[in-house]
């Protein structure tokens, strides 16, 4: 049994870790990301995870801004076998996905056909998904639309943000990722067709949508500051100064959705909401480290009744 050539492609940090683990069991023969990004006041060039990760493992990297359009004839000289995606990014065109014979596989953070799109692990959290996992499935042209070849499935913890969420994905999504390559190279590989009926889809998030409303309950804050951490982060805006929320818990006290209800260095900072009332238990104030709501109003008087916005 020869093993597979192949070729990875990918960005953000949630590739990189899949393309490590890839790394430890099969050959790669490039690294295909996009080109670095100016980032900051001096626009200074940022290569993507994908790159840093790879140029430390010895991979060589190839950046396209369309690799259908741009790479196609260096992807064509690798003569690989199978090619693999993993948040790429990129729509991928019909006679690029030709050039391997073995197919295009991708590796999805979520349990497709639900959450199909670009942040399915912030969004599990948002809904208060108990369970969630990652999908490698055959790479199309419709976004995660693809037959699936295997799943992996996890238990989301009761505290458990996105980001620390994130980590056990990619983690995961490597192990499914070395596994379906086994099965593509001893040709046991199956493939069941998504029921396209169940679909769902989720967009990109954006840094506006870390926004706090506190017309929710309790327990739908708690989700969304989980969600939203680590980035964009949930935040509000306090004495006209964005406050980042850290983490929440239910009160019991209650009042008009978004007043501050109780602002003490005893009590906490606790906000009316939907169903009650909220503590911001954990904060970061602008251009301060995160502390405790008690810490931060030991030093800083709140009025009660003051509506955050």
């Amino acid at each position: 049994m020869r093993p597979l050539r192949i070729v990875f492609m990918g960005t953000p940090d949630f590739s990189a870790k899949v393309l490590e683990r890839l790394a430890e069991e099969h050959e790669v023969l490039a690294a295909v990301t996009g080109p670095d990004k100016p980032v900051g006041r001096g626009h200074a060039l940022r290569p993507s995870p994908l790159k840093v990760a790879a140029e430390r493992l010895g991979i060589p990297v190839m950046q396209f801004e369309k690799v259908s359009r741009e790479g196609l004839d260096a992807v064509r000289a690798l003569s690989p076998d199978l090619g693999v995606t993993a948040a790429f990014g990129q729509i991928l065109s019909e006679s690029f996905l030709s050039l391997f014979p073995e197919g295009v596989i991708n590796v999805h953070a979520s349990l497709l056909p639900k959450y199909r799109g670009a942040s399915p692990i912030q969004w599990a959290v948002l809904d208060g998904e108990k369970e969630t996992g990652v999908t490698v499935m055959r790479t199309v042209k419709e976004v995660d639309a693809g037959d699936i070849l295997l799943q992996r499935r996890i238990k989301i913890g009761e505290k458990e943000t996105a980001g620390e969420l994130f980590d056990r994905l990619a983690s995961l999504g490597g192990d499914a990722l070395v596994e379906a390559v086994g099965l593509i190279e001893s040709g046991k590989a199956v493939y069941t067709p998504q029921d396209a009926s169940k679909a769902t889809h989720c967009g990109m998030i954006r840094k506006e949508d870390g926004r706090m409303d506190f017309a929710r309950t309790a327990a739908e804050l708690d989700r969304f500051v989980r969600g939203m951490t680590p980035w964009p982060s949930a935040w509000t805006v306090i004495d006209g100064k964005r406050v980042k929320v850290l983490d929440t818990e239910p009160s019991a006290a209650s009042g008009e959705t978004g007043r501050v209800l109780r602002a003490s260095a005893k009590e906490g900072l606790v906000v009316g909401c939907a169903d009650g009332g909220v503590r911001l238990t954990r904060i970061q104030p602008e251009g301060r480290p995160a502390m405790s709501d008690t810490a931060w109003l030991a030093g800083h008087g709140i009025e009660i009744g003051m509506v955050l916005e």
